[in-house]
């Protein structure tokens, strides 16, 4: 138990040989060490099933994962560790106002892949009704490219057909008269094969000739139509369906739930709030507590080394100023001996 302790003590970041000094404020340093601890491995499961919904790959996802909670914790570590307490809770507050919001903002980036795991079941749901949008999307842009062709084909082939139906009924008509006339119900009244038969008989032939070549245009369209539509077929089968699994699909399903459903949007609500408490807890625990007996053995501590730093520092300054005026005096005598011993040169 007081391996544990210590080495939750170890993770608050506060300085050991100090804090034993201060055996009342023990406990609550390594509730804050057990705090910023459990952040960093909330943060490394996070990004290990972020990474593994990514890559599929366990040991890349595990390695990513210790790396990231790593780097949480030692970040969380330092953000408690650089706050002091302070005469005035003002001055506290204006200070821990940039971590407070860094560690928002490292709740909310930790929180999104576990509330990916916790709604899996209805982000897959979501995810198949996103794929079938997503074919039929496909399916209509692959229509699109041979619309304009489809109707343009069908225009021509509902003009055919309906040259046809004209054509039709000229032939049907002109064999008609043609047949009275080769019976004598009808035209001349003569029953023979004669010359006027030969002429109605030739003009029935010429329109069932028409017909037929439309027949044929009718035929060749319908072809080219079939054939078109085939190959429509062939590239919305050879379209790729794959499955959409990816984290930005993933994200997307958990935002299309939680608009359409109001308990699941305060589920989620709820979940990332509970990460930015987890995460900005040691940093309330140190600004909301009272100063202890460790902030005033670390502001001596600060206070002694400023002071000798002081000291230090006014000696060197006082050193270097009694050189510079010993240099000085040593220039002024030599100035003034120069002059006295030029003169007795110029004696002798």
């Amino acid at each position: 138990m007081l391996r544990i302790r210590q080495f939750f003590l170890i993770c608050s970041g506060a300085h050991l040989p100090m804090l034993r000094r201060a055996p009342s404020e023990l406990n609550k340093y390594a509730g804050i060490g057990a705090t910023v601890f459990f952040t960093g491995v909330f943060a490394a499961i996070s990004a290990g099933y972020a990474l593994w919904t990514v890559f599929q790959q366990p040991w890349i996802a595990a390695l990513f994962a210790v790396v990231w909670g790593l780097m949480i914790f030692n970040l969380d570590r330092y953000i408690v560790s650089s706050m002091k307490k302070r005469e005035r809770f003002g001055q506290e507050l204006w200070m821990a106002t940039p971590r407070i919001i860094l560690a928002v903002l490292i709740a909310i980036v930790i929180s999104k892949p576990l509330e990916l795991k916790i709604f899996d079941t209805e982000i897959q749901a979501e995810l198949i009704i996103m794929e079938q949008q997503k074919f039929r999307e496909q399916e209509a842009k692959v229509s699109e490219r041979y619309l304009s062709r489809s109707n343009e084909l069908k225009s021509r082939l509902n003009a055919v057909q309906q040259q046809m139906a004209i054509q039709a009924a000229r032939r049907d008509t002109l064999q008609l008269l043609a047949q009275q006339e080769a019976d004598g119900t009808g035209g001349s009244r003569v029953k023979n094969l004669g010359p006027i038969y030969k002429a109605k008989k030739a003009d029935a032939d010429s329109a069932s000739a028409a017909f037929a070549a439309l027949a044929l245009q009718q035929q060749a369209l319908r072809a080219e139509l079939a054939k078109v539509d085939s190959t429509v077929a062939a590239d919305i089968t050879g379209l790729q369906r794959g499955r959409l699994n990816g984290m930005a699909s993933r994200l997307e399903a958990l935002g299309r739930i939680t608009a359409a459903s109001q308990p699941i949007r305060w589920a989620n609500w709820f979940i990332m709030l509970l990460f930015v408490a987890i995460e900005t807890a040691p940093v309330f625990v140190k600004l909301i507590s009272p100063r202890g007996p460790y902030d005033d053995l670390q502001d001596q501590h600060e206070f002694a080394f400023a002071m000798h730093r002081k000291e230090k520092k006014a000696i060197l300054q006082m050193e270097t100023e009694e050189r510079i005026a010993q240099k000085e005096a040593g220039r002024a005598s030599r100035k003034a001996e120069q002059p006295s011993g030029e003169g007795r040169t110029a004696f002798s």
